[in-house]
């Protein structure tokens, strides 16, 4: 496996985040920092993919890469990313929408009843 080869399994997980998950940046790094719906296991084997190509791109450390890691995390990054249809990118917005819905009417009406508090009418 050489560099290039890393490189092209950290773009191929990068494009299937903006592609399935909508997230956007410049490259796998500053994608997961904006892909908070990742699994802890997929989160942690595309970070280790993310810093595999980092350190393909010198000879030296390329040579302390473990390549069967690296392959594995990114068939799990595959597997996951894959797996991943229309249906449950509407659920996922859906959900997070009705959460950040609920966050803003309990802090509203929390503000309403200190508000109604310090008036005296309650």
């Amino acid at each position: 496996m050489s560099a290039v080869s890393i490189q092209q399994m950290a773009d191929r997980v990068a494009g299937l985040l903006e592609i399935r998950l909508r997230v956007r940046g410049k490259g796998l790094k500053d994608k997961l920092r904006r892909a908070r719906m990742l699994p802890r296991p997929v989160r942690k084997a595309a970070t280790a993919l993310a810093e595999a190509a980092e350190q393909a791109e010198n000879p030296r450390l390329m040579m302390q890469l473990d390549l069967e890691k690296v392959a594995a995390d990114y068939d799990l990054c595959l597997k996951h990313l894959n797996g991943i249809g229309a249906k449950d990118r509407r659920i996922g917005m859906v959900l997070d929408f009705g959460a950040r819905l609920a966050l803003i009417v309990l802090v509203v009406g929390g503000l309403l009843l200190a508000v109604l508090y310090w008036r005296g009418f309650i």
